[in-house]
């Protein structure tokens, strides 16, 4: 039976050390865009929330990190760009952990989630 967590630093606790760090420098990442965040377990995984809803999920996998839902980004032809070699479904990211992490690939990916949060709510 997979194992079920309660909080975050459950699951990140879970994997080796060195995907640990990773995870933990993806959360840094994501929690510095947006600091009024919240976190829980969502689907089994780590949920960064957004004034109660989620924002963003992200992942470990035995050879990535993933993230998502990533929003369409054809109305920015950098950000796509940017983006491509990373996109492995609709919405998903995928970042191998045997190359560096572009962690301001993350950063543009969950500044555009949270602006659209923002746009969708105000």
């Amino acid at each position: 039976m997979p194992q079920r967590f309660e909080t975050v630093e459950e699951y990140l606790a879970s994997f080796p050390p060195g995907v640990q760090s990773v995870l933990r420098e993806v959360r840094r990442t994501i929690l510095e865009v947006v600091p009024t965040a919240g976190e829980r377990i969502s689907y089994q995984i780590p949920t960064i929330t957004l004034d109660g809803q989620y924002l963003i999920y992200f992942a470990g996998w035995k050879r990535h990190i993933s993230l998502y839902p990533v929003s369409p980004v054809e109305d920015d032809p950098d950000l796509a760009a940017r983006l491509a070699p990373y996109l492995d479904a609709k919405a998903t990211c995928k970042f191998p952990l045997d190359k560096p992490i572009p962690y301001d690939v993350i950063t543009a990916v969950v500044t555009r989630a949270a602006q659209r949060r923002v746009d969708n709510i105000g």
